[in-house]
């Protein structure tokens, strides 16, 4: 079953042509890496599916109804976007793992939350840390288990090991690939040349279109 249909997508800003005329699928439970020079256009396509930009020409199908028609909020509760530059807010590390709780009404299984800061080799004491005291390693595995807590349907990587230390990348990409081997979509973007060669199917971006 496709997760994803795009048909003849195309994505203008102020004016200048970022996407033109690109198609492809996704399968559910499929790993796909957009790769190409920076600049080329994958963030976009990347941004496009998660619902944060609106196509200008085309459409996006996800199981089979138009991206467009889809309730946002519930949207986001499937196909989750992490950021290259990871996005905390309030002050804890507890007040990000507390909030998707939050948006499905539920109380906070801080259970659950200290599991999961312990998948990413972090302690209990990380739940009362300020996030301004966090590195850079620490709020990317922080941003990610926040979005993998109630494990959505499709992943949407943006390059999120650029910058990390060799210890951190390896844990961030055996969590990422027991979620992957969990039968979960993943769709992500990355220049790490490691991480292309292990890719199981890629698709490469240049000029705003697809290369193949």
């Amino acid at each position: 079953m496709a997760v994803f249909t795009v048909e003849s997508l195309g994505f203008s800003d102020k004016g200048q042509a970022i996407l033109q005329a690109i198609d492809f699928s996704v399968q559910e439970g499929e790993r796909l890496t957009l790769i190409g020079p920076s600049g080329s256009g994958k963030s976009s396509i990347l941004k496009l599916l998660g619902g944060l930009i609106s196509p200008s020409q085309g459409r996006i199908l996800y199981q089979g109804s138009n991206l467009a028609d889809l309730d946002m909020p519930l949207y986001r509760q499937e196909v989750s976007y992490c950021f290259q530059q990871p996005v905390l807010f309030g002050k804890t590390v507890e007040d990000n793992l507390a909030f998707p709780f939050q948006v499905r009404q539920l109380a906070f299984d801080r259970q659950r939350a200290i599991q999961a800061l312990r998948k990413v080799n972090l302690s209990e004491a990380f739940l009362n840390k300020n996030i301004t005291d966090l590195s850079g390693g620490e709020k990317q595995r922080v941003a990610l288990i926040r979005n993998l807590l109630f494990e959505p349907k499709v992943l949407l990587l943006d390059e999120i090991t650029v910058g990390l230390d060799a210890t951190t990348k390896e844990v961030v990409h055996g969590l990422i690939g027991d979620y992957h081997a969990s039968g979960k979509t993943i769709i992500e973007v990355t220049h790490d040349a490691a991480e292309i060669a292990a890719a199981e199917k890629v698709l490469q971006v240049e000029g705003g279109r697809l290369v193949l």
